[in-house]
């Protein structure tokens, strides 16, 4: 009973196997037609990358530093009474601009005329009394000539001449002292720029001590103070005193973005913060920066001559080196590692890589070293001269998107901002 079924068992197991041998030497159609299909993915994967290059540019680098800073004026003057009294006239109105030696306000002036007008009559009694003194003093002297006066009589009217030039020349002072006291009944602007709130008015009672009657601020030129870390002292000297510190300042809607000059470096550094306080000037014709306000600034303080440029979406991070994928002559991609010296928004200065060297930008996460490469229509044949233009665009709108960064204390690859 066993024997018939061990032997069925061996029929069907050699039977399964001769069938197996026979398919895979004439093959199936679908086997063929899956190794087909395999195939040419295959086929697919090996043809041509498209990529997007970039010319690599050698150029100079303007190495800044970013932080934010806020517009301060340069001139700001609390209007004050030099003398207790009533406010006679307002002049000016709240935010009008007003110019140097133009009248704020008109104090009541009636007391102080009257002291001027009696200073005026004691002088001119005292001039009387002292012609009619030197009068005096002439006929003794012609007495004396003739022998009828002493010399004591010519000496006494002599004494009474000094003193009445002596209380002319105190007139004259009493005089110019009440012409001060009346001139403070006018309030000029000292210097000129933009009336601020006015909270007194006709009739107003003021006096030194109190509230100032207005404030004058100086709008243009403007300043713009901010610090930075002891570490960038030394690169600031140096550019103040080579004359080629220009600052920008942004505004933070970025509107508008305004060039100075730096004007200040304080002589000390806070040893709470570990900052120096700076100082730049602005011309402000347009009044676009205003006292208070925050803006985004960016000061220049060296220039990298004749570095290699090239955007920042190039440079792949490895876990050791950075790198880039560059286009040889081949037309086969190629890997080299960079050196990132400094960056700021989208470009980046590297070292490894000579200038006119297309590198690809877009496309690279699909290469391998040695893939052949096709560039894009939007590359062409015009990507090397276009890549120039492409790089000035890009630096200029990266100065207004330029982050602050640490500046390099001897190490060439730690980066910075740059417009």
């Amino acid at each position: 009973m066993r024997k018939p079924i061990l032997w069925g068992l061996v029929v069907v197991l050699g039977t399964g196997v001769a069938l197996g041998v026979w398919r895979a030497q004439s093959g199936s159609p679908g086997a063929a037609r899956g190794s087909g299909t395999t195939l040419a993915a295959h086929d697919a994967n090996e043809g041509p990358v498209s990529v997007s290059t970039f010319v690599a540019e050698r150029r100079d680098w303007p190495e800044t530093i970013a932080t934010s800073g806020t517009v301060t004026a340069l001139n700001t003057v609390e209007i004050r009474p030099q003398v207790a009294s009533v406010i006679e006239k307002v002049h000016i109105a709240e935010g009008q601009f007003v110019k140097a030696g133009e009248l704020l306000f008109t104090l009541d002036s009636r007391a102080d005329a009257a002291n001027l007008a009696k200073a005026q009559a004691q002088l001119q009694r005292d001039q009387a009394a002292l012609a009619d003194a030197e009068r005096q003093l002439a006929r003794s002297r012609d007495l004396l000539n003739q022998k009828f006066v002493s010399q004591s009589a010519v000496d006494t009217n002599l004494t009474l001449v000094e003193g009445q030039r002596a209380a002319v020349g105190a007139d004259q002072a009493a005089i110019a002292a009440a012409r001060v006291a009346l001139s403070y009944s006018r309030i000029v602007a000292p210097s000129a720029g933009r009336a601020g709130a006015i909270d007194v008015y006709a009739g107003s009672y003021v006096q030194p001590s109190g509230a100032p009657l207005v404030t004058i601020t100086q709008l243009d030129p403007i300043a713009v103070a901010f610090t930075l870390p002891q570490r960038n002292l030394q690169d600031v000297l140096g550019g103040l005193k080579a004359g080629n510190a220009p600052v920008s300042a942004e505004l933070p809607d970025g509107r508008a973005t305004l060039t100075g000059r730096l004007q200040f470096v304080d002589n000390v550094v806070d040893a709470a913060s570990g900052t120096v306080r700076l100082k730049a000037e602005f011309d402000n014709k347009q009044h676009l920066l205003w006292p208070g306000a925050y803006v985004n600034v960016r000061l220049v303080v060296r220039t990298l001559p004749g570095v290699i440029v090239i955007p920042q979406a190039a440079i792949i991070q490895g876990p050791s080196a950075k790198t880039v994928f560059v286009v040889g002559a081949d037309g086969k991609a190629a890997q080299r590692e960079v050196e990132l010296i400094a960056s700021a928004g989208t470009l980046a200065v590297v070292s490894g890589i000579a200038p006119g060297t297309p590198v690809v930008v877009e496309g690279k996460q699909n290469l391998r070293p040695g893939s052949a490469v096709q560039l894009r229509a939007a590359d062409g044949a015009a990507s090397g001269a276009a890549s120039a233009n492409v790089l000035a665009r890009a630096s200029i709108a990266d100065g207004a998107r330029a982050t602050p960064v640490a500046a390099p204390q001897g190490a060439a690859s730690q980066a910075r901002s740059s417009p």
